[in-house]
């Protein structure tokens, strides 16, 4: 039986270069991949809003629209279209940006082949397609958009039975919001909601789309971060580090601090993901003391 082909929308105001793209679709991918080209975002737009599509590849300098501002387009004409950013710009910054406005991948257009580029539609469409079945399961948190109690362990579950099979290492991170509560008697509880919203973005922002992000208590968050190693795991705390820095020097009145615990998941000697969370919690605490302490 053959299956229904992969439907992506290509933006792209370079005629040549869109259509050495869809060779390259053509040669590396296994299945079939139809591509409807449109050459700016007033052309892509009914497109969009068809919902038809499987996935869009979008570029950010577009003759009616250029920068964020076409991811942002795309994201609010069709949240559940997966929106992969094609560019020259090789700039992390503007990559973050762009997956905070709502894109699921963002390609360098000088770094693609084929291979890259077939796997970043599927991945984005099975990203996309795992983030609604979440929500129609009601797995999501409603204030922070992030998968819920219910949806992380739905979702953890699955990767540590992968990890087992693949013997590959996961390490799983634990935050809590410090000050939540004298954040909440001083200035209420909107400000003390914006200061959650604001963890989970930065949480968001600093971890993959590959990553499970969610919040499981009032100020409490969990990250399992799949298919990481030692190095990658500093890079990622390094990275969370700036991030927050970076949100307490916008903000005067009431900065964002977060404590962090993290703990290793090891294949070969599988535990539980409660006992995971609880190692990672203690962890936590630890650094809250010592900042109690300091």
């Amino acid at each position: 039986m053959e299956h229904a082909p992969i439907r992506v929308l290509m933006v792209e105001d370079s005629a040549p270069y869109a259509l050495a793209l869809q060779e390259y679709l053509a040669r590396a991918a296994t299945e079939r991949v139809e591509v409807t080209h449109a050459e700016t975002m007033a052309e892509a737009r009914p497109h969009i809003l068809e919902g038809r599509f499987d996935a869009v590849l979008l570029d950010l300098s577009l003759p009616d629209i250029r920068g964020l501002a076409t991811v942002e387009e795309a994201a609010s004409l069709n949240p559940r279209l997966p929106i992969i950013v094609l560019t020259g710009l090789d700039d992390e910054a503007m990559a973050t940006e762009a997956v905070r406005k709502g894109a699921q991948d963002y390609l360098i257009k000088g770094n693609l082949d084929g291979a890259l580029l077939v796997r970043s539609i599927r991945y984005a469409v099975e990203r996309k397609r795992a983030e609604e079945v979440i929500r129609a399961l009601s797995l999501v948190d409603e204030l922070t958009g992030l998968a819920n109690r219910r949806g992380f362990f739905a979702l953890a579950e699955q990767q540590l039975k992968v990890a087992r099979r693949t013997k590959s290492g996961l390490f799983l991170l634990f935050s809590d919001v410090d000050g939540l509560k004298a954040t909440n008697d001083r200035f209420g509880h909107a400000e003390g909601d914006r200061l959650i919203r604001a963890a989970a973005q930065i949480l968001r922002a600093t971890f993959r789309d590959s990553d499970i992000v969610a919040r499981i208590g009032g100020d409490e968050f969990v990250v399992l971060m799949i298919q990481t190693d030692d190095k990658a795991a500093a890079r990622f705390l390094a990275r969370l580090d700036v991030e927050i820095e970076r949100r307490k020097a916008d903000e005067k009145r009431c900065p964002l601090s977060l404590s962090v615990g993290m703990t290793r998941y090891d294949p070969e000697a599988p535990v539980p993901l409660d006992e995971l969370i609880r190692r990672a919690d203690e962890l936590m605490y630890e650094e809250k003391r010592k900042k109690r302490q300091g």
